[in-house]
């Protein structure tokens, strides 16, 4: 079976967690996350989101919900430790938006980060996380 390399956005303007292909945007005193393009390539086409309950306290590394995937359920690993405010339900009802348009429209939750000041150095910028991908994927094309 041929492999087909990751041909997908890393926008510029985003903080990245490559070690759960993430993103991390500042809005205010929050932070908006989702799945990266790469981490919904590698993890196949998204066919269910759940999040955790509004109020829900989320370490780094723990799961922030889940998503289903044609032949596996997996947990979407936080980027951060945040205290979850809002999870995107147009995303829940209708997953095929984390696919379609994972940075806009497709982000799966805010929160109010609880250790910013430490995590925020393990998150990096798009050109770093551009050259992860290639680490991994030597032939990804970044649209």
């Amino acid at each position: 079976m041929n492999h087909t390399p990751f041909r997908g956005a890393v926008p510029d303007g985003l903080l990245y967690d490559p070690d759960h292909d993430m993103w991390v945007r500042c809005d205010g005193a929050e932070v908006v996350i989702g799945a990266s393009a790469f981490g919904i390539f590698l993890a196949g086409e998204i066919i269910a989101f759940t999040a955790k309950p509004k109020g829900a306290e989320v370490e780094r590394g723990r799961g922030l919900g889940t998503v289903e995937c044609a032949k596996t359920v997996l947990a979407v690993h936080a980027p951060l430790s945040f205290v979850l405010t809002a999870a995107n339900e147009a995303a829940e009802e209708r997953p095929a938006v984390l696919n379609r348009d994972p940075y806009v429209a497709g982000w799966m939750v805010r929160g109010r980060p609880t250790a910013w000041d430490t995590e925020r150095a393990r998150l990096v910028d798009a050109a770093s996380y551009r050259s992860h991908i290639r680490r991994i994927e030597p032939d990804a094309e970044f649209l």
